[in-house]
Parts: structure tokens; sequence; C-alpha cells
């Protein structure tokens, strides 16, 4: 399937959209600037002491790209352990540097979610109250004035 026709299947069906009542996680990526969104939710498994995401499930309150990020980020992270979901945020971030910043805003919320979903998740296993943690994006969807779109 060529990147068009995935992000089309993204838009038109995102996949693990919803809450997750009974998560062992959250976490939120939010831009300050717009009140725009995401919120990731985790159930964790445990194979051999190996901790992963058995599965996740993301809510947005945001544009579509933010939509088809959130989609395309927990299909890539579902049956991760920590280590390899910490290795797809960073990633991801390195993949973000190569694009104009109002371009990468949508992603960046999307990814520091689910890094917030894992702090979360890590701060409970000692405070099983732990509240879910919140993360601002640096970048902005909206070009600053006098830049050109």
């Amino acid at each position: 399937m060529d990147v068009n026709a995935q992000l089309i299947e993204h838009m038109m069906e995102p996949k693990n959209y919803g809450a997750m009542p009974q998560s062992d996680a959250q976490g939120i990526g939010k831009n300050p600037e717009n009140g725009e969104k995401v919120a990731i939710y985790l159930k964790m498994g445990n194979d051999d002491g190996e901790i992963y995401i058995e599965d996740i499930r993301f809510q947005a309150i945001g544009c579509t790209t933010t939509v088809v990020a959130g989609s395309m980020i927990t299909e890539e992270a579902k049956e991760l352990s920590i280590r390899g979901a910490r290795n797809l945020i960073e990633a991801t971030f390195r993949i973000l540097t190569k694009v104009p910043p109002e371009d990468a805003a949508c992603s960046e919320m999307v990814a520091l979610a689910l890094k917030a979903a894992l702090d979360t998740y890590e701060k409970r296993v000692d405070d099983p109250d732990f509240p879910p943690i919140t993360y601002q994006i640096d970048n902005t969807c909206t070009p600053k004035e006098g830049e050109e779109i």
C-alpha cells in the first residue's frame, strides 16, 4: 500500500480511536495556543518480566492531521515494550525536525501524549494514584507572522 493510501485509510477509519476505561495509564499532549489535545490510554501486559503495550487507544480534540497521526503512532506502538515505545517516540521526534514546525505540531502532540502515558505508567508503579501527566508541544500549527506558508 502506498503512503497516500495509508494516510487516507487512517483518516477515513482511524485505528485505536476511543476511550479505555480500564487503562493502566493515560497521558496527554496539548497545544496551549489553540486548545487541541490528545489523550492516550495504555493497557500494559507482562511477558516473562518484559512489560509491553498490550492495548492502546487515543482520543483527540484536534484537526484531521492529529487524528491521522494518532492512528498511525498508536498502531506502531501496539505490542512494543516500554523501551521500544520510547524508541518510537524518539524516532518520531527526529523525523519531525525535518519538517516545518507548523506541520510537525500535530504529530509532536501525539508523540508527547504517548511519552506522557509511559511516564505516568512508570510513576504508577510506586504510586497507583499518580495523576495523568500532560506535556505541551514546542511547535505551533500556525506559521508566525511574516513567514510564508
